[in-house]
Parts: structure tokens; sequence; C-alpha cells
């Protein structure tokens, strides 16, 4: 459950989806285990596959975004703005 700003160093509560911006997140979480059908031993298989919900209060998501790296886990970056073209 989304209850404040993924930003750490903010402590912005959750009250609306229309105020900020909430990010869905594909991370993984481990190895699925499965009873083989033979006998009663785990086999370990693809990674389990976790969705999980984050948001950024209206002041951080204005100017930064969240990234996830599966050796770090979740982490607030600054947002890269591309520079328009001067003709």
């Amino acid at each position: 459950m989304v209850s404040k700003c993924a930003n750490p160093d903010c402590s912005a509560t959750f009250r609306y989806f229309h105020v900020g911006k909430l990010f869905r997140l594909e991370t993984t979480a481990g190895f699925e285990r499965r009873h083989s059908l033979d006998d009663d031993e785990y086999v370990t298989s693809k990674p389990r596959r976790r969705i999980m919900f984050y948001w950024l209060c209206e002041n951080c998501a204005a100017k930064m975004t969240l990234a996830f790296d599966k050796n770090t886990g979740i982490s607030v970056h600054p947002q890269v703005r591309a520079q328009s073209a001067v003709a």
C-alpha cells in the first residue's frame, strides 16, 4: 500500500491519485518453487514477478523519477529533460 512519497527525503503523505505521480514497477523476488510431479522435492523455475506501486508527491514528481535495479532496488533519480533543438 502506498502511504507516503517514495523519496526518502520527503514526508508528504499520499491522499489522492490525481496529486503527484503513481508508478507501477515490476520487480523480481527470488525464484518460483514448485513441487515436482514425480516426488516431493521442490523444483526451482523462472524468477517470480512482483508488481509494486510507488508514489511521488507533486513537488518531487516535477523534478524526479523512480528506477528499479535488481541489485539496489527502487531508487529516486533526477529527471533527465530532453533539450529542445535551437534552429
